[in-house]
């Protein structure tokens, strides 16, 4: 269609046919700004172009990265205390949302053989924010794993403490990161893959706590908001401020990973980790 053609169409026929135009067939990538089909984001949801990780579900990440998966904990929910007429409904519409009870889904599963304890937070609920109960899941996955001697592995996506739980959220902070170094104290690897985005509560405690801390690209990393940090330092930060390769360019992460590599590696981590208690 030349534009003298397309000008000559009506408003109304214009609206008409952009009606007929199915949603989000195209995608813009948050990062590079480029646009492409959905499609070509494949399975594991990654940027063509500059590989940048498109946020995804608990559920999803998890099929994702395991073989095989059992959950725990699935019944633990905020306390019935936090009567909050707005939040409840918030909590009924992400459990709706997202299949699960909490913020974070745990269980054991395998990886090549191997078992191993996993983690994984959904952003979709309240924003994958740290409540009570997301704290008493955490802590109980990373006890089992002590007990049973396993490795841990945790992927973070979270807006940190969830203000509708008060002093109680900021607590799960402690809670999770004694059950963090008890885990440590017994000579158990912890991996940390904090993913886009961790922020918070989350970022300043069993988020970066890990043995072994790994991301994906551009994945979102800090304490504080960028608006809050630039009206502090009347200044503002760089593009790349709080993206994972800016956080391993300074030394708070070991390694950034395609998503698509990510099982991979985690794989080999865990197999290295196996062979060297193996020769101790």
């Amino acid at each position: 269609m030349t534009n003298k053609q397309f000008e000559k169409i009506s408003p109304a026929k214009l609206n008409e046919r952009m009606d007929q135009i199915p949603d989000h067939i195209w995608v813009q990538c948050p990062i590079c700004k480029k646009s492409f089909y959905k499609k070509d984001l494949g399975k594991f949801k990654e940027c063509p172009n500059c590989h940048y990780a498109f946020r995804i579900g608990a559920k999803e990440r998890i099929q994702l990265m395991l073989d095989e998966f059992e959950p725990i904990n699935t019944d633990l929910k905020a306390s019935k205390k936090f009567n909050d007429a707005q939040y409840v409904a918030k909590l009924k519409k992400a459990r709706e949302v997202t299949g699960i009870n909490e913020s974070v889904l745990s269980g054991i599963g395998t990886l090549d053989g191997m078992q191993v304890a996993v983690a994984a937070m959904d952003w979709r609920f309240v924003m994958a924010s740290l409540g009570t109960a997301t704290g008493e899941i955490l802590a109980r996955l990373f006890e089992t794993a002590t007990e049973k001697k396993l490795p841990v592995i945790v992927f973070t996506a979270s807006g940190g403490a969830r203000m509708q739980e008060g002093i109680h959220s900021l607590m799960q902070m402690a809670k999770v990161s004694e059950a963090v170094a008890e885990h440590s104290k017994a000579g158990l690897l912890y991996v940390s893959v904090p993913c886009d985005p961790t922020t918070g509560g989350v970022t300043a405690s069993f988020a970066m706590q890990g043995d072994i801390i790994l991301s994906e690209p551009h994945a979102l990393i800090g304490f504080a908001g960028r608006r809050v940090i630039e009206k502090t330092i009347q200044q503002r930060p760089p593009k790349d401020f709080q993206r994972s390769e800016t956080l391993l360019k300074n030394g708070f992460l070991d390694a950034v990973v395609r998503r698509r590599d990510m099982k991979t590696t985690l794989t080999k981590i865990l197999r290295w980790h196996q062979v060297g208690d193996n020769n101790e």
